[in-house]
């Protein structure tokens, strides 16, 4: 039977994956402020060596117990699910209904800030100086302009590891880490050319794309259980310092989720192809009013406000039902 805490917990991964979905936001986030964060740092870093030496002395099901397998599976499967479900839903909601969606993420990540920053036990100058340091970091990752990158695959496995690093991380998106690197279009069209070689019989294309994308996964999983270790140790040794300086990355990100923008470069996805797609390379942000003076667009403020007051909302209700406080 399953019970009410594995629900919760796939709706935490749906949640995750929803988030991972729009670029310039985090799963990491969702982990952090749904009170999963430390367990999932632990949970990935308990893949080790020691965990394939209990399964082939003690079962699969000392393994299983060893990695926290039951969390992983359901909320792997949350993210999965959110992602299968609402991925075109929120990238049609993005593509027309931008200024709605940011502004209800920007509510999100400002009550995050609060609900993250008050699990600092005793805010001290050190702590005040981690904040500020993951403020400023997170805050110079946002105005970065993006390279051209590369697809030697040396440069792509070392994209991977940087990518899913970013993806933990409370307020930076790994997908945005990828944008800058210039491994975005790289590792994305070479998604698509997979399907075109399936589809069109093509093994040069095959062989090439599909070599890109094992390589750039097994940047992933080296980044994913390299780091996850070092925060797990890092958590254990200096706590507070740690979440000050996750607080001062959402705080940073706060620049990247601003709902008023204005794209002074782009790239164009797909070029000439039915699924052309104009994806911002570099914005810069405007005041509600500013954008509809230079766009011609309505600044729709109204709305705006309402789904900022919604997400923050969310936030402070998540922290007030959550279940270490039933």
């Amino acid at each position: 039977m399953i019970s009410i805490k594995k629900i919760i917990l796939f709706l935490k991964g749906m949640a995750m994956g929803a988030a991972d979905v729009v670029p310039g936001v985090s799963g990491g986030t969702i982990a952090f402020i749904s009170g999963i964060y430390e367990e999932l740092l632990s949970s990935i870093s308990s893949l080790n060596l020691k965990a394939f030496q209990i399964l082939f002395s003690d079962g699969i099901k000392a393994f299983w117990k060893h990695i926290n397998g039951s969390f992983l599976l359901t909320l792997l499967l949350g993210i999965g699910t959110s992602i299968a479900l609402f991925a075109k839903l929120i990238k049609y909601l993005l593509e027309n209904e931008a200024i709605l969606v940011w502004s209800f993420f920007f509510g999100l990540i400002v009550a995050s800030v609060w609900l993250v920053g008050k699990q600092v036990k005793q805010w001290n100058i050190k702590n005040y100086i981690g904040l500020a340091l993951g403020t400023i970091i997170a805050y110079y990752i946002t105005l970065i302009t993006p390279t051209s990158g590369s697809d030697n695959l040396l440069y792509i496995f070392i994209c991977g590891i940087i990518a899913i690093t970013a993806m933990i991380l409370p307020g930076i998106s790994g997908s945005f880490i990828l944008l800058l690197l210039g491994a975005y279009t790289t590792v994305l069209g070479s998604v698509s050319d997979l399907l075109s070689s399936l589809k069109d019989g093509n093994t040069t294309l095959l062989i090439s794309s599909l070599t890109l994308l094992i390589v750039f996964g097994f940047g992933c999983v080296t980044g994913l259980l390299s780091f996850s270790k070092l925060l797990s140790w890092l958590f254990s040794k200096a706590h507070d310092f740690v979440v000050a300086i996750l607080t001062g990355f959402l705080i940073g990100s706060l620049n990247k989720v601003w709902p008023w923008k204005h794209a002074t470069e782009v790239f164009i996805k797909h070029e000439g192809e039915a699924n052309e797609e104009i994806v911002p390379l570099i914005e810069k942000n405007l005041s509600p009013f500013n954008y509809t003076e230079i766009l011609g667009e309505p600044h729709q403020l109204t709305f705006a406000i309402i789904l900022c007051i919604v997400g923050m909302l969310l936030i402070v209700l998540m922290d007030k039902f959550s279940p270490e406080k039933q």
